[in-house]
């Protein structure tokens, strides 16, 4: 004779089954339709990517997409168009141990409350772009990340047009091109294939938390 617990067992174990059975046609489902997706998938070009948003998380995206490249082997490079002298991790890791694969270009001079110098600052930007713009060109490289350059774009240090026909007339069609930093310019965001906004919800900063290594740089 059954017991009321065994029989409640036998209960559980069947309907495990049933939810068993339900999750491997759902996935199955799932993956079929994600198989005939990935199918019509075949092109490659190279992308502009957009990384914008009042969030944390940014250039070090970029960065991780910057080591990807050089773990494929995949010659790449950086130009910092705001951070200059600061020692930060990822400027130490690309530049001490794969200086080889990934050219590093630290070229700005600070946060535009620092310097509070607009001429400076417009050209240290104008300098930056012009060794973005041979870098891009390069057709040698995977990847050129423009770090902060939409602070630059932002207060109009850089024509936004002509960075746009800039990308349309000479970057190579395999070459990745991102651009970091707050508020881009809507019309970075129209040219972009990728752009993703990072959404602040809450920063360590607002708490009296100062920037900290191995976290902000």
């Amino acid at each position: 004779m059954t017991s009321g617990s065994d029989a409640a067992d036998d209960e559980t174990a069947l309907s495990e089954i049933a939810l068993d059975a339900r999750h491997a046609a759902k996935m199955a489902k799932k993956k079929a339709a994600r198989d005939r997706m990935m199918a019509t998938k075949s092109g490659e070009k190279g992308l502009i990517i957009v990384h914008t948003g009042s969030g944390k998380g940014k250039s070090s995206s970029a960065f991780g997409m910057i080591l990807r490249c050089v773990a494929h082997g995949f010659p790449c490079a950086v130009v910092q168009f705001i951070k200059g002298a600061w020692d930060t991790g990822e400027r130490r890791l690309l530049t001490g141990h794969f200086g080889e694969l990934c050219q590093f270009h630290s070229m700005g001079e600070g946060f535009t409350w620092e310097t509070q110098d607009r001429a400076r600052d417009i050209a240290a930007a104008r300098t930056a772009w012009e060794k973005a713009k041979q870098l891009i060109a390069d057709e040698g490289l995977r990847m050129v990340i423009l770090d902060e350059i939409n602070i630059a774009l932002r207060y109009d240090y850089l024509e936004i047009g002509e960075v746009i026909e800039f990308l349309k007339n000479a970057k190579p069609p395999m070459t990745h091109v991102v651009f970091t930093g707050r508020n881009a310019k809507q019309e970075l965001i129209d040219a972009a294939d990728l752009v993703t906004e990072m959404t602040l919800v809450k920063h360590p900063f607002r708490s009296g938390i100062k920037a900290q290594p191995g976290v902000e740089f």
